[in-house]
């Protein structure tokens, strides 16, 4: 009897034991907590917000605590959105958007709003309704990388309080009604024949330009060939009157009657001529030239 009773009391004392064992491990098992890199992990106490577990090994009290929410901090990307929008200049258009966005403080996200996405959307929404009626069309199809930075701006000061940040927002097409899209191409090949014919109309002008400058040369060459043809004149007259001035006027009457001797030379020389015109002063002016020879050889 008293080995049985012994026997009794020591496999009590292992079931007890044994059991301590399990709650032990199985504190643990509740007690430690490992938050991958990708992940923050919310801990409540009784309902009540008790701390934020970071990446790694993490420590929180069995059967008090509990991880209440897990939350992944990689970024999102919203679905693509598509809006309709009016600019300053009455033109509706369709603006295609999507933001990126990741969490960085779980406990406000959880706690102040219940959805995230649509949230998101609804503001998204609102701040580039507000933009693009600030601008025209013609604004909003070329400062496409100003209206972005706007609406992340805004986006981001609206979504603070949610701990969220906006990486990037992007603005992937705006399109237009098709009547729209009429008007502007017709008045796209309104401004091209617009600028043909003002390229033709300076090209006409440059080639008037070009002529009148073409002409203006030639009367200039032309003048310029009367001047010197003019100097050359004035020179020869000049040279002469120098001559004359020096050789007094003796010589000049001596090459005048020496010419009218050589002129009568040639005239007599000629075939078939039988008449020999014999100017009224002819003999004077052999006379003269002989007297003149006479006076050189002397």
């Amino acid at each position: 009897m008293d080995i049985e009773r012994l026997l009794m009391q020591v496999s009590g004392g292992g079931i007890v034991i044994l059991l301590l064992a399990l709650f032990i491990i199985l504190c643990l098992f509740l007690g430690i907590r490992i938050v991958p890199q990708s992940e923050k992990h919310v801990v409540e106490r009784f309902g009540r917000l008790r701390a934020v577990l970071g990446p790694g090994i993490n420590f929180i009290v069995p059967f008090l605590d509990r991880v209440a929410h897990k939350i992944s901090i990689l970024e999102r990307q919203l679905p693509t959105h598509s809006q309709d929008a009016i600019t300053s200049d009455n033109v509706l258009v369709q603006v295609d958007t999507s933001v990126f966005y990741r969490i960085l403080e779980p406990e406000k996200t959880v706690y102040r709003i219940r959805d995230v996405d649509g949230a998101i959307t609804t503001t998204v929404t609102g701040i580039v309704r507000a933009e693009i009626g600030k601008m025209e069309l013609d604004e909003v199809q070329s400062n496409r990388s100003v209206l972005i930075q706007q609406i992340k701006e805004h986006v981001a000061d609206a979504v603070d309080n949610w701990g969220i940040e906006v990486t990037r927002a992007e603005i992937l097409d705006v399109n237009l009604d098709q009547a729209t899209r009429d008007a502007m191409l017709q008045q796209l090949n309104a401004e091209r024949e617009r600028r043909a014919a003002v390229t033709r109309a300076e090209g006409q002008k440059r080639a008037v330009e070009l002529n009148a400058d073409a002409e203006l040369y030639a009367a200039r060459q032309i003048a310029e060939a009367r001047r010197v043809e003019a100097d050359a004149e004035a020179y020869a007259t000049g040279v002469v009157a120098e001559a004359i001035a020096r050789g007094g006027l003796e010589a000049v009457q001596y090459n005048v009657a020496l010419k009218q001797v050589e002129a009568l030379a040639k005239m007599a020389d000629g075939q078939g001529s039988r008449t020999i015109v014999v100017p009224a002063d002819a003999v004077d002016a052999f006379g003269k030239a002989f007297q003149m020879l006479q006076g050189r050889s002397s």
